[in-house]
């Protein structure tokens, strides 16, 4: 259940997102932002709040671990939009966190995989990928890189 003890806090954001999806793009276009995180039932889940003011929006993240399945979800929501996105799933092992879900993408049925790893006291990498061919390849999208405020 303390898988992401490591979170709580500040911290400052580099970021990279792929400029377009499943087109072949590599084009990728960099901005920053802050997150906060806290965690909620002694450790059994957490909040997080993340801002990228150079975009002028902002997300929330709720992560909650299932105490049967051993296992955590992690659900999304974007200023953009309002709402909360299709959870994703998955667990820790050997220092590095991996989720997977469903979505769509442009009206397309595609698999999410999000990924925690290089984590340290001060920095840790959060990786997102999706595919359109039931996770037979995987197309990068966004990375983030968090140091310590």
């Amino acid at each position: 259940m303390d898988d992401f003890d490591f979170y709580t806090g500040s911290w400052n954001v580099a970021c990279r997102r792929l400029e377009t999806l499943f087109e072949g793009c590599d084009t990728w276009y960099e901005f920053t932002g802050t997150s906060t995180c806290r965690p909620i039932f002694g450790g059994g889940g957490n909040i997080e709040e993340i801002h990228f003011p150079t975009l002028g929006n902002s997300g929330f993240a709720l992560r909650l671990f299932d105490v049967e399945r051993k296992e955590w979800s992690i659900h999304w929501a974007g200023s953009r939009t309002g709402l909360l996105e299709p959870p994703v799933v998955g667990t820790f092992a050997e220092g590095r966190g991996d989720f997977y879900g469903d979505d769509t993408h442009d009206g397309k049925p595609i698999k999410v995989h999000l990924s925690w790893s290089d984590i340290t006291g001060t920095s840790a990498r959060w990786e997102q990928e999706f595919s359109l061919d039931e996770g037979r390849t995987w197309e990068s999208n966004w990375v983030m890189e968090f140091t310590r405020a």
